[in-house]
């Protein structure tokens, strides 16, 4: 590592908060290893000035050859890791099969898990670190059609908060991102693990799929209300980095803001009715 330069390694660069949080953070004087899982999405980072090398958060040994592949290049330190990759599997948790479950989970809360237990003992070593978890505002209000990402992310936050507390007095940080609608591909690349993983027209609410999900998930991209480009995720975790003492939780976006404070204020029954109309 020359100087003092800071590092960080980031998952789920290949677009949207990944990417763009590879180019603002290098364009801010960090070393960043951006990681994808496809070797082509490597590749393009790489001719766009940017380290990058495949993570697979699903393979245990795509996880372990990324962290050696790190720690060979800083010389065995490391400030930061972001963990940004993730997909959703929309559909309803009824028609989900088991198999769909366990894949997601992999990938989303697993895969998380095992990078980060394998960069502790760096930043233990050096007294320092931050351990940047990229949850969503469905990692603490659930909406219909999306139940297998909410698992993942309410894990995530419970994880977050107990490695936190077993982190105190460390030097390491753990802090949860919390986004709202930010503008992304994460729809488009539904589409595959939506294909893949339900049958529509085997559900009790066939009808369902054809008049709401489908409509949405096939549609042409538009801007969601309030809906902010992944470069004010970037910029938050850009502060969540640098501040001496970086806050729990970071949220971003108007509706994870204000649904925050009405989760505290509201009923469980009030809320269910709210979030329905979503």
């Amino acid at each position: 590592m020359a100087g003092n330069q800071k590092t960080i390694l980031i998952t789920g660069c290949s677009s949207g908060i990944g990417y763009d949080a590879a180019h603002g953070l290098k364009k801010r004087g960090w070393r960043v290893f951006a990681t994808c899982r496809k070797p082509e999405d490597c590749a393009r980072l790489e001719s766009e000035g940017l380290e990058s090398f495949m993570l697979d958060y699903e393979n245990e040994e795509s996880i372990a050859a990324a962290v050696d592949q790190t720690l060979s290049r800083t010389g065995g330190t490391l400030n930061a890791v972001f963990n940004n990759g993730a997909y959703g599997i929309p559909g309803l948790l009824e028609d989900l099969p088991r198999d769909a479950m366990r894949a997601i989970f992999e990938a989303n809360f697993i895969g998380q898990h095992d990078l980060t237990r394998r960069l502790i003992p760096t930043m233990r070593k050096q007294g320092q670190g931050r351990i940047l978890m990229n949850s969503s505002i469905l990692g603490f209000v659930t909406l219909t059609w999306r139940g297998a990402y909410n698992a993942t992310k309410f894990a995530m936050e419970g994880w977050s908060d107990s490695l936190r507390l077993e982190m105190r007095g460390t030097g390491i940080h753990v802090i949860l991102i919390q986004p709202g609608p930010i503008t992304s591909d994460i729809r488009l690349k539904s589409q595959g693990p939506f294909e893949k993983w339900i049958t529509p027209e085997t559900s009790a609410r066939a009808g369902e799929y054809e008049t709401k999900l489908k409509p949405r998930l096939y549609a042409p991209r538009s801007k969601d209300p309030f809906e902010l480009p992944a470069s004010a995720v970037t910029k938050v975790v850009h502060k969540a980095l640098i501040h001496p003492n970086p806050r729990p939780r970071y949220r971003i976006t108007t509706p994870t803001k204000a649904l925050a404070v009405v989760k505290r204020l509201v009923s469980t029954r009030m809320l269910d009715r709210i979030l329905s109309r979503a």
